[in-house]
């Protein structure tokens, strides 16, 4: 009989795409998740990844119990926070998604919010990007979590609760003179963020398409991975960038504040949406914090009903 533990390990590897990168998220040792992996292999009769270079693929079966393993695993979360009802939020983990750039000014307000609710208990705030903020839902590690949309609206119910405006930020005045259009941007030298998810990223795909309305293609001259690293390139006048406009307030002042920002022609934003399991019956730690998250991000960001 198949194992809870090895349904999440079948499911962080079918996330993957390899059983390395599922140990590395786990902090296993690579050898135990296979043996796990061969070990649900036989109970359920059938294989489920074929190797391909030094990633997996899943097979058929695989796409068989996937569902199935979701709904075993949501069931026991679903079970935990029944009882977390019962004894109310006095301790404890409350575990929360939250992608990369909303941390800048949204993550320690938030926690801050949390804890002033709840004092005892432990607060994680989980994820890098929207993406991978998703595939932590759909496995259950996290109930709820606040995203960037679009994404995939399989098994999860999406409510958009606050937009912010994406806005050019450069250290030359000249280049702020006038709002910046598609075909200025993309003749522009760029450093852009969240590069790891370059081809998923909510921002990316908004100025891909604000580029491509003018008949160009969104280049750019450098790539990092945070927002910071990005300002601090503009600071040197080594790039220009685009973030969203919270995170540009936050950032400037501090990092670059000989630097400014202007708005893109036609304006465009990022759509902010509360994000959580169709199936799920939320337990009250993440009712609260769900209710937390939107007070704090519609103080920043302009607010969608």
């Amino acid at each position: 009989m198949a194992s809870l533990h090895q349904l999440q390990l079948f499911l962080a590897t079918y996330a993957a795409g390899s059983l390395t990168g599922a140990a590395d998220e786990l902090g296993m040792a690579q050898p135990s998740v296979s043996e796990q992996i061969r070990l649900l292999e036989r109970s359920v009769g059938a294989q489920l990844f074929r190797r391909v270079g030094r990633g997996v693929v899943p097979t058929e079966a695989a796409e068989a119990l996937r569902p199935h393993a979701e709904q075993a695993i949501g069931a026991v979360a679903a079970g935990q926070r029944a009882v977390g009802a019962v004894t109310g939020i006095t301790s404890g983990t409350i575990r929360f998604g939250l992608f990369g750039s909303a941390r800048l000014y949204l993550g320690a307000q938030l926690v801050q919010d949390v804890l002033t609710r709840h004092s005892g208990v432990r607060v994680e705030l989980v994820g890098q990007n929207s993406t991978e903020v998703q595939q932590y839902l759909v496995r259950g590690y996290v109930e709820a979590a606040l995203i960037a949309i679009p994404v995939s609206a399989e098994r999860m119910t999406v409510r958009p609760v606050a937009r912010d405006e994406l806005v050019y930020l450069s250290a030359d005045p000249s280049r702020l003179a006038k709002p910046v259009t598609g075909a200025m941007l993309a003749n522009a030298d760029l450093v852009l963020p969240e590069t790891t998810y370059r081809d998923e990223d909510s921002s990316r795909r908004l100025l891909r398409e604000f580029v491509q309305r003018t008949g160009n293609t969104l280049q750019t001259r450098i790539e990092v991975e945070d927002a910071e690293t990005a300002v601090e390139i503009v600071a040197h006048g080594l790039a220009d960038s685009v973030l969203p406009l919270g995170a540009a307030k936050q950032l400037l002042p501090r990092l670059a504040p000989q630097a400014g920002w202007v708005a893109l022609r036609p304006r465009i934003h990022d759509v902010f949406a509360l994000v959580h399991r169709r199936d799920a019956v939320l337990s009250p730690a993440a009712q609260s914090v769900i209710e937390l998250a939107t007070r704090r991000i519609r103080s920043i960001a302009e607010p969608v009903h």
